[in-house]
């Protein structure tokens, strides 16, 4: 098997959660697709030094670096430093799966309002909080990868996860209250 044809059968079929970890971090289609353009350029670059295992928290680590460096360039003002020593992850319930959608059109129409709610309130968290929320509640990774992913131990993972799950509780709770 050529190496183009192992690299499409390893890396190619997560392009999906590639594209939306960059679109998360850069908040933009057109600059998500130039992130993972650029990610995926760099994973073949460097495809021979993957190790054996699932490439798909491989891949979102180059896309992660890869969107860093679009943000650092063009938009530095959105790359803040997190200060994760503070934080603690204690009173922070994480959200329960919702139960499958009735054919209700009042439900259908309830939840897709409010997914897109959550969706703009976690635009607003910064970034650094926002990949971790990503990774983990849309992209179903493990704290382990996760960790493995942005280079921080799994304590900072968790930190920031329930620090990301808070400040997006405020945001809703804030967008909620304008609303009424």
């Amino acid at each position: 098997m050529t190496r183009l044809a192992r690299f499409e059968k390893s890396v190619l079929p997560h392009l999906d959660a590639a594209y939306n970890l960059a679109r998360w971090l850069t908040r933009n289609d057109h600059d998500a697709e130039d992130v993972v353009q650029e990610a995926y350029l760099r994973a073949f670059r460097f495809f021979d030094g993957m190790r054996a295992g699932d490439a798909r928290p491989w891949l979102l680590a180059i896309v992660r670096n890869a969107g860093y460096s679009w943000l650092e360039k063009n938009r530095p003002a959105e790359v803040v430093a997190l200060d994760d020593a503070g934080l603690i992850a204690s009173d922070v319930e994480t959200a329960g799966h919702a139960a499958p959608a009735e054919s209700n059109p009042e439900v259908i129409m309830l939840q897709s309002a409010n997914r897109k709610l959550v969706n703009q309130a976690l635009e607003e968290i910064p970034v650094g909080y926002r990949e971790v929320v990503v990774m983990r509640e849309l992209e179903d990774l493990s704290y382990k990868e996760i960790a493995a992913i942005a280079g921080i131990p799994i304590g900072t993972v968790m930190s920031r996860l329930a620090r990301g799950r808070e400040l997006l509780r405020r945001v809703i709770e804030v967008r909620m209250r304008k609303a009424s």
